[in-house]
């Protein structure tokens, strides 16, 4: 097994930084989503969900 692990650490690496990033992406994100904030780029025009937008129930 440890052979396997020192043939592949650069895979390894790789996966595992990877991992983070999209793990911090998700975690950013559930905090935006708490703040009230989203990702929304406020072209309501071609949204097809602009029937849905919060911006349009003020």
């Amino acid at each position: 097994m440890l052979i396997w692990i020192t043939e592949n650490l650069a895979s390894i690496a790789v996966c595992a930084v990877l991992l983070v990033i999209v793990v911090l992406i998700i975690v950013h994100m559930v905090k935006d989503k708490k703040k009230g904030k989203t990702s929304c780029g406020c072209n309501c025009a071609g949204c097809p969900m602009s029937g849905d937008c919060r911006q349009h129930e003020k």
